[in-house]
């Protein structure tokens, strides 16, 4: 996909999941190829607690990209195509542009009923509520330093 034609996540949206888990994907974040599946994954790089990272295909393949581009000898190649394989699935939307997260995902997130979706420009994360506000505690500590690096 072009880089015109690229979603965007950016935005912050407040959902409840319902009986069967799924969630609804904002309307301007859904693919607009038929049939176009979202990688769903456990997301392990916060201090505040895993999260669920959504990718879109590109993002899923430049993720598959750089596993492949580590040495074959390096010894976290093998253990992280395990781990990001064991935690991910993918899914597609329903035609209410829900998604269903699968229950141990969910569990692992923290995440009961009500989530916060936000976008992360590239992919977009689903969190529980009072563990995302506890990352935007941190990010707006960390929030000058960051800026320091944009143009």
């Amino acid at each position: 996909m072009s880089e015109v034609g690229r979603i965007t996540f950016n935005g912050l949206y407040r959902h409840a999941l319902d009986d069967k888990r799924r969630i609804q994907v904002p309307a301007k974040w859904r693919p607009t190829e038929p049939g176009t599946e979202l990688t769903v994954a456990v997301w392990h790089k916060h201090k505040e607690g895993p999260c669920l990272r959504v990718l879109p295909p590109e993002k899923q393949a430049s993720l598959l990209r750089s596993l492949e581009a580590m040495p074959n000898d390096h010894p976290a190649k093998s253990s992280l195509k395990r781990l990001i394989g064991e935690m991910s699935v993918q899914v597609s939307l329903d035609s209410a542009g829900r998604i269903c997260l699968p229950e141990e995902m969910v569990k692992a997130a923290g995440i009961t009923k009500e989530t916060v979706v936000a976008g992360v420009l590239d992919a977009f994360e689903i969190w529980e509520p009072a563990r995302h506000e506890r990352v935007r505690q941190a990010d707006a500590v960390n929030a000058m330093e960051a800026f320091k690096y944009m143009e």
